[in-house]
């Protein structure tokens, strides 16, 4: 509660924050003041120069958040910034897209070959994630317990494919994951 990150800089990177408990306060020097919910996405691009603060506004409430670094396609991007709300508990055991390159069907753009899923899983659900010829996947528990071919995965536990052409994953409690398929 009421911690945080003074102003600070970044650049020629993309900058995911993936929040799964609270809410971020958000200032940049876009001049962007937001604040980012459990739920919702943002992301900013650093480009040739950002600088910005982040910090749980609740003196009361916990934040628990990712944040992904992503190095983007090329340097010297303009500076951007999008946030979005995505309903992933609404459709336990299916992939959402959060972000992808093209900024398709609802996503958050990134300027790198990546498409980031989330999913909500119940405890007995499963899902497969399709990997295309030369892709890679990178698995990442959000939060609960998963299993990926009886291997179990605990919170925070992440795990890399490569060569395989699906990911098969099933909840074992409550759980939420991003799903990375990477080129």
């Amino acid at each position: 509660p009421s911690g945080g990150f003074a102003t600070h800089g970044h650049r020629d990177m993309e900058i995911l924050t993936w929040v799964l408990q609270g809410a971020v306060a958000h200032r940049d020097s876009m001049g962007n003041v937001q604040t980012v919910d459990a739920g919702e996405m943002q992301r900013m691009t650093a480009g040739t120069g950002v600088t910005h603060s982040e910090y749980n506004p609740s003196d009361s409430d916990e934040l628990r958040f990712l944040q992904i670094w992503i190095l983007p396609e090329r340097e010297g991007l303009e500076p951007g910034y999008e946030q979005r709300r995505f309903e992933t508990a609404k459709t336990p055991g299916e992939l959402v897209l959060l972000a992808s390159r093209d900024g398709r069907e609802g996503s958050l753009t990134v300027h790198q070959d990546v498409n980031l899923h989330a999913a909500t899983l119940e405890p007995g659900q499963g899902l497969t994630h399709a990997i295309a010829d030369g892709r890679h996947a990178w698995l990442q528990v959000a939060s609960g317990t998963v299993s990926v071919d009886g291997e179990s995965l605990a919170e925070g536990a992440g795990l890399a494919v490569s060569e395989e052409d699906s990911l098969t994953v099933r909840g074992e409690s409550l759980a939420e994951i991003l799903v990375f398929d990477l080129a």
